[in-house]
């Protein structure tokens, strides 16, 4: 098992390598550089200052030094200004006014243009704001999920099934900004029972007003898919041998269901599950922007109209180690559940 992680962690090292890679050319093509350029000096500006500006502020060298530079694995010269002095890149920043190496491997994300602040000092805010969003939506969304699989999967063919199965699908064929809207309506509007706004979830601090919406939302999607899939897996479960054993030794239904049943039922739903945190991180883009939630997704699409590259940069870099990470849990969960994985 240690070697199988140690591999994957090469291979997670690597594919976030390339993939940043590809980011990093995407954003640093020559109309966003002069975007970003203009937006720091003038519409009106001519393009002979727009391109001294890119070249004192170094992005005009090579692209490999550039990426190499982001990394950390290359030394970075200081911008400069019209007078040949040593300067950042942006006065609303406080990054190195000499050659040194400062990228993501020493801690330094660089700047945000859109929230005129070092990129950390807005990205780990938002991501912890996103993370508690996130926690309390697996929370809520795990246990009602499994327990109408589970229950749907017991009782095949019967009426139970049926309605549980319907709902099912009736959320999962409900987007997120569907359902959104319509728990804004009831509850807010006719109900008038959040007087809140989920802007103020992380001004104010979380209350149960201005986060019930955001997390009912999400939670609310992705509900009938696990319970589908556990659904499903339960029932195959239902009809092997060793229950059927379990049945005829006179064990009671609840006992075989516990102590057999569930564990390899859970098989298939445990990777759906871990699979639902790559869901969670495009859900959030939508309910976030949804109830002005100042959190990751929020940050992320504030940043692309704005064209942010530094912020756009950390944003896929910590995006594809959520989902590299998520994956590699999941295998490891996954042989653990099945010990047939482990042999092989």
């Amino acid at each position: 098992m240690l070697g199988f992680i140690v591999k994957r962690l090469g291979v997670m090292a690597l594919t976030m390598v390339c993939l940043t890679l590809v980011v990093f050319f995407l954003v640093n093509l020559d109309p966003n550089l002069r975007r970003l350029a203009i937006s720091q000096l003038d519409m009106r500006t001519p393009d002979a200052q727009i391109e001294s500006w890119l070249e004192r502020n170094g992005y005009r060298e090579p692209f490999l030094i550039r990426y190499g530079q982001w990394l950390g694995v290359v030394q970075k010269q200081p911008a400069v200004n019209e007078d040949g002095q040593a300067v950042s890149r942006f006065a609303f920043c406080s990054e190195p006014t000499e050659p040194s190496y400062s990228g993501i491997l020493q801690g330094q994300w660089g700047c945000s243009t859109t929230f005129r602040t070092n990129v950390e000092n807005r990205l780990f805010p938002g991501l912890a704001a996103t993370g508690k969003l996130m926690f309390w939506v697996m929370v809520t969304m795990v246990p009602v999920a499994l327990i109408m699989g589970i229950f749907a999967g017991m009782r095949e063919g019967t009426r139970t099934d049926r309605t549980l199965s319907v709902a099912a699908i009736t959320t999962t064929a409900t987007p997120e900004y569907v359902s959104g809207v319509i728990f804004t309506v009831i509850f807010a509007s006719w109900l008038g029972w959040l007087n809140g706004s989920a802007a103020s979830a992380t001004a104010q601090g979380i209350t149960f007003s201005n986060f019930t919406l955001p997390v009912m939302t999400m939670a609310i999607y992705g509900i009938g898919y696990i319970a589908r899939m556990t659904r499903a897996s339960m029932v195959e479960v239902m009809t092997q041998q060793y229950i059927r054993t379990a049945r005829l030794k006179g064990l009671s239904f609840s006992t075989v269901v516990v102590k057999h049943a569930l564990r390899n039922a859970l098989i298939a739903p445990f990777t759906v599950i871990m699979l639902q945190f790559p869901w969670l991180l495009t859900g959030v883009v939508i309910v976030e922007v949804m109830f002005r939630y100042q959190g990751f997704g929020f940050m992320l699409v504030e940043a692309a109209g704005n064209n942010d590259i530094d912020m756009l940069l950390a944003a896929s870099l910590v995006s594809v180690f959520v989902v590299l990470s998520t994956q590699l849990i999941s295998d490891v969960g996954y042989a653990y559940l099945n010990p047939r994985i482990r042999v092989q």
